[in-house]
């Protein structure tokens, strides 16, 4: 089948790698457009556009996907694919083909933009991927395909994209050989058991040591990488990517001490210690190195009651 693949995202990427390996062709990728970021405001490409152009692909970037339908549906192909795309899709341009969905859940739990780091941040053991036909309504289509697979204690949203991306790759070419055969099924969702993700803010990074330690160990496996957790000691802004469970101390709510090289901080049920950490002018070191040069300048991480 001649495929028009949807993506902007790493995740995108490991899902067209294992579409390409296929006997379906790829005609172009669309993806969203340079974006300017840092300080400098430099413009930076969505990820999979390098990876796209490097293999020969017809890459097109568009700020709005629904203003330019009659251009997209010139193109010559027999269904669309969105992989983390990132843009909402109008009724009129899921009217004109069929369109596939590729989310790296179980739909319908966890519909919405965020699902991986849903699940990291609730503690789940698996998540799945499944295929969903698209519908307007977010996540509410038809599933052809629907796959298990186990989050491990060390995921992070990073290692946990990638496996996902992997499978759903996988399941994507498994759909477009049932859909070009006549043998695919589709599976109404519940929607009455449909749970939401919302957009991931920079704000929601920001760690709260009045919750439990294995609360604070998720939040920073689903969200340290980006946007990045963080906490303040006085008016140092501290970033963190790793945090381990400590169960040798007990340690009151947002104390610090360092003991044995390891920086402790106290939650409500325990205590946490950092393993990867920042300060605001430095470079994201492991917490040994972070310690030989950094001053602190209170026993309490300030966010905390």
């Amino acid at each position: 089948m001649k495929v028009l693949f949807l993506g902007s995202s790493a995740f995108s990427i490991g899902v067209l790698g294992e579409l390409l390996k296929s006997k379906h062709e790829v005609v172009a990728v669309i993806c969203q457009p340079d974006r300017p970021s840092g300080r400098g405001h430099k413009l930076v490409a969505p990820q999979i556009k390098e990876y796209a152009q490097n293999l020969g692909l017809k890459v097109l970037q568009y700020e709005r996907v629904n203003r330019n339908i009659d251009e997209i549906f010139a193109m010559d192909f027999d269904v669309f694919v969105t992989a983390s795309f990132g843009q909402i899709i109008s009724r009129e341009f899921l009217s004109k083909k069929m369109a596939l969905n590729v989310h790296p859940s179980k739909l319908p739990k966890y519909r919405g933009a965020t699902p991986l780091q849903y699940a990291l941040m609730n503690g789940d053991k698996e998540t799945s991927v499944s295929i969903q036909k698209m519908e307007y309504e977010v996540d509410s289509g038809d599933i052809i395909l629907c796959e298990d697979i186990k989050i491990d204690d060390e995921d992070t949203f990073s290692s946990l994209s990638e496996k996902t991306a992997k499978l759903g790759g996988e399941l994507l070419v498994k759909s477009l050989d049932l859909i070009e055969s006549g043998k695919v099924k589709f599976y109404p969702q519940d929607g009455s058991k449909a749970t939401f993700t919302k957009m991931i803010k920079k704000e929601d990074g920001l760690l709260d040591f009045n919750n439990r330690a294995e609360d604070l160990v998720n939040r920073v496996r689903a969200l340290g990488e980006n946007p990045g957790c963080y906490f303040f000691i006085g008016e140092d802004r501290i970033k963190v990517q790793k945090l381990a469970i400590c169960r040798d101390f007990e340690l009151k709510i947002g104390e610090i001490k360092v003991i044995n090289k390891q920086f402790l901080i106290g939650a409500r049920d325990g205590c946490v210690k950092a393993l990867k950490c920042q300060n605001p002018n430095g470079k994201m070191l492991d917490a040994k190195d972070f310690l030989n040069g950094y001053k602190f300048k209170s026993e309490k991480v300030n966010t905390c009651c």
